[in-house]
């Protein structure tokens, strides 16, 4: 095997990591000052961080969620096998002190982190590691684990985990079906990867008492609330512990009200802030911090529904809406027009896609052909870091142009959670999604079209040739080989009018002046252990 600190044959992983990180503006929050010492307060480590977000998590274990909410608690209480750096998605050891890869990039062998504690007193070691992850691997994984199939593959995609095995301790061993140039990175997600405590797994309890390694502890959730957590006292990176004694998540739905609850001093950071409210923080002497988002904001046509389940239907659609003129009106500067699935500054970007363009009179006539008279939207009604504005105002939006050509949208509106349920159920032609990078790695914004699980492909797209390029995508060694597999499948994506690219968002986060040290990571979730606040 070659080792990693040496030579790995997948070295051009990390490679292609750093240069996502180098392009892509994103910056340490509270770089510098942020991480300099704070006032006595908190040098004693006596204080509370209140961070308030739109809503509660759907669950804290990480094999059953895929939300934003859910991650920013998850992130305090859990720890991977590997991490990414403050800045970017380039890893780093975790849980994992070191790994090395065989020559042919099927073999991944890791050291595994000696005297190291669960929560619950439980010794994390090999064994636990192996069960964290083989719970969400073929026989036993369920169809609610939604991010269990991108992380970990599955035999019949002929992809990820074959087999993983604990033989003493301290060495992990997990052999691949084949190279995934992504493995790494995957293990750093927010999602699925982090390792559980296996006693509190086998209680069946994590997605209301998550049990991890991490810095914080988790204490109680009283729903629609607050989320409690208190300081690991006995963690085992005493260099890294939580400064803060305690961590408490409030949720509150209203963007003017998290804004209110800053201002107050009921908060210390709020996130799902969008542009409208900027110059309100500011003007509250409360600080902004604005970074390029690794996002994308899209409508999805549901491919399967009888109104558009021709790239015809789609794409008469799609000529109605100036997506330019709305992304500019809605969002005022701060959301960039989305050419392309992938953000403009990622690897391999395409900047020949060409979307289908804006001809209101074309589409008229062509919607009339069709007997497009009515399509049925839902939406959801809180923000979202890749839509400060909200689902409904981004649907209205695209229902003022639908009008303008003789189409009547209706639109169903649900909060975050029922919302995922109602995209699960199918019943719509038209719905908004979005999401923020995971791992930095093209294949985590193209691969969900190749997915057979509705809650991620939600426009129940299926193309065998597109399939096809996903896997020798993950499978091709980062370059110029590989970019161009993804710049097919962006091809694709526009020819079959499968999504309506609208918006790549800043991240926006606003916190109080006495506040520094959290690092908001490219992947949108905020790392709280280092987060200080003076008197």
């Amino acid at each position: 095997m070659a080792s990693t600190k040496a030579q790995i044959s997948r070295r051009n992983f990390v490679k292609a990591m750093a240069a996502v990180s180098a392009g892509s503006a994103f910056a340490l929050a509270g770089c510098g000052s942020q991480r300099a010492g704070g006032s006595s307060k908190s040098a004693d480590g006596d204080f509370t961080i209140t961070f308030a977000q739109a809503s509660d998590p759907r669950g804290l274990d990480p094999a059953m969620v895929d939300d934003g909410e859910s991650a920013m608690v998850m992130v305090q209480v859990y720890e991977n096998l590997l991490q990414y750096e403050d800045d970017s998605c380039a890893v780093k050891p975790g849980l994992a002190e070191s790994y090395e890869v065989s020559d042919d990039g099927l073999t991944y062998t890791f050291k595994i982190r000696t005297g190291v504690k669960y929560h619950d007193g439980t010794d994390f070691n090999a064994a636990a590691a192996k069960a964290s992850i083989e719970r969400q691997l073929e026989p036993q994984r369920t169809e609610d684990m939604p991010y269990a199939a991108f992380t970990f593959g599955s035999e019949a995609d002929g992809n990820g985990i074959a087999s993983i095995d604990a033989p003493d301790d301290t060495t992990l061993v997990i052999k691949l079906r084949a190279a995934s140039t992504a493995f790494l990175a995957n293990l750093a997600m927010c999602m699925a990867s982090p390792i559980v405590s296996p006693t509190a797994a086998e209680g069946g309890k994590l997605n209301e008492s998550p049990v991890g390694t991490g810095p914080y502890k988790f204490v109680s959730w009283t729903k629609n609330s607050d989320i409690k957590l208190e300081r690991n006292e006995d963690y085992w990176d005493k260099d890294n512990a939580g400064k803060a004694k305690n961590i408490v998540f409030r949720f509150i739905a209203e963007s003017a009200s998290r804004v209110t609850a800053l201002a107050n001093g009921e908060a210390d950071i709020i996130s799902g802030i969008d542009e409208a409210v900027v110059s309100q923080v500011e003007n509250n002497g409360d600080k902004v911090y604005k970074t390029d988002g690794m996002n994308i904001n899209y409508l999805a046509f549901n491919t399967q529904s009888e109104t558009f389940k021709t790239a015809d239907a789609r794409k008469a659609f799609a000529k109605a809406v100036n997506v330019q003129e709305l992304v500019d009106s809605l969002y005022n500067g701060y959301a960039t027009y989305a050419n392309s699935v992938m953000p403009l500054w990622m690897a391999p970007y395409d900047s020949d896609i060409q979307q289908t363009q804006y001809d209101p009179d074309a589409a008229k006539s062509e919607l009339a052909a069709l007997g497009i008279t009515k399509v049925k939207c839902i939406t959801y009604s809180v923000s979202r870091p890749y839509n400060g504005k909200g689902g409904t105002a981004l649907a209205e939006s695209v229902q003022g142009y639908l009008s303008k050509v003789g189409v009547d949208m209706t639109i169903d509106q649900f909060d975050w959670t029922s919302y995922k349920d109602a995209v699960q159920a199918g019943n719509y032609d038209v719905c908004f999604y979005g999401w923020n990078g995971d791992n930095g790695d093209p294949d985590n914004f193209m691969n969900l079209l190749s997915v057979d699980d509705t809650a991620m492909n939600v426009a129940r797209y299926s193309n065998d040739e597109y399939k096809a390029l996903i896997a020798k995508g993950l499978s091709t060694p980062a370059g110029s080989e590989r970019d161009d597999v993804y710049h097919q499948c962006e091809q694709i994506v526009a020819e079959d009018q499968v999504w309506l690219p609208i918006s790549h968002s800043q991240n926006l986060l606003g916190h109080k002046a006495n506040v520094e040290g959290y690092v908001y990571h490219p992947t949108a979730v905020v790392f709280l252990r280092n987060c200080t606040k003076s008197a």
